[in-house]
Parts: structure tokens; C-alpha cells; sequence
């Protein structure tokens, strides 16, 4: 094995996923992930602190897109108009994604420990946004009840999104969970 090979992480994360697949997120080992990859486990720790952990790579970025998308919205946007606008550029960077979110996520639901994982990941993205939104001048609990309701949007479209049968875009998805959601609160 060559000392430096290209795409160590990206060929970390494809052997994990296929490894998951085949025998499972429990019986799959780093040394396992490392050696289909064609790696060391000192590698796949330079790049991940665990097993767990390429299945949720990325999370940061998601957070910051968010955030981003809060913060770059008009002045005197609603809170509502300002998450619209973060939950649309979320579901555009998914968009290519499909395939992989769905095994990400079939892969999830096998575990009760990554699906807490999944489930805290959630509750700091509604966190972030909830912070982001008092930075802009939204107050409590206003900034939290819309935080909540992103989350919650972003998770419900998420699982329309994935399915076997779906053939929407994520974004229409988006806006038809947005519109349910109007529609409730406006009841």
C-alpha cells in the first residue's frame, strides 16, 4: 500500500457505507472500514473520530448553511421568510444526494444509538438557528418556536424526500411541509 492515496476520506466513507449494508453498523469494525478502503485505522482516524461519525461527517457545514441562510436573509424578513429561505438552500445542497441519504438513513434506523445521535444532531441544528434568529433581533420565544418548526419542517420533508416511491424534489417537499405548516398555525 502506497503511503498517500487520494480521496482518503471519500473512500472511507463509500467502504463504511457499504460495509454497513452488507453486515450491518454494530458488526462493522474501523479496521474493517480501513482495510476495504485499503487504508490504516490511523487514516480513518485522521478523518473521523468514530465509526459513527461518517454517517454524520458534514454536519457542521449543514449547521453553517443554515446559520448562513438566517443571517443573509432581508432585514425585516419574518421569522418564518427567514427560515423558508434556509430550509430551500438545505434542500438544494441535498438535492444530488439522494441515494446515499437514503442508505445513510436506512442505516440509521437499524440503530437505536445512531438514531439518538441523529435526534441530538437535530437538536443543535434547532440551537443554532434559534441563536441566529435572536442575533436577528427576533425574541423568545418567537426564535425557538421557529427554530423548532425548521427542524421539524427540514426532518418531516426529509423522510417525504428519501422514500422508495417519491418523485419530488426536495424543495417542493419544502414548501409543501412550509404550507402544512401555515396552514395548522393559521387554524
Amino acid at each position: 500500500m502506497s503511503r498517500w492515496q487520494p480521496d482518503s476520506r471519500g473512500r472511507l466513507q463509500l467502504a463504511a457505507m457499504e460495509l454497513y449494508v452488507e453486515h450491518g453498523f454494530e458488526q462493522t469494525t474501523v479496521a474493517d472500514i480501513a482495510e476495504r478502503a485499503g487504508l490504516t485505522e490511523r487514516t480513518f482516524f485522521r478523518h473521523f473520530t468514530d465509526k459513527r461519525e461518517v454517517l454524520f461527517f458534514g454536519q457542521d457545514k449543514f449547521q453553517e448553511l443554515f446559520i448562513s441562510s438566517v443571517a443573509l436573509a432581508p432585514e425585516g424578513a419574518s421569522p418564518l421568510a427567514t427560515i423558508t429561505a434556509a430550509l430551500h438552500a438545505a434542500a438544494l445542497d441535498f438535492e444530488p444526494r439522494r441515494r446515499w441519504s437514503q442508505e445513510r438513513q436506512r442505516i440509521i434506523n437499524t440503530s437505536p444509538g445512531l438514531q439518538e445521535r441523529e435526534l441530538i444532531k437535530l437538536a443543535g441544528l434547532s440551537a443554532a438557528v434559534a441563536a441566529s434568529l435572536r442575533e436577528r433581533g427576533v425574541g423568545e420565544p418567537a426564535a425557538s418556536l421557529t427554530a423548532q418548526s425548521c427542524t421539524t419542517v427540514f426532518h418531516v420533508a426529509f423522510q417525504q424526500w428519501i422514500a422508495a416511491d417519491n418523485t419530488r424534489t426536495f424543495t417542493r417537499i419544502v414548501g409543501e411541509a412550509l404550507d402544512a405548516l401555515k396552514a395548522v398555525t393559521a387554524g
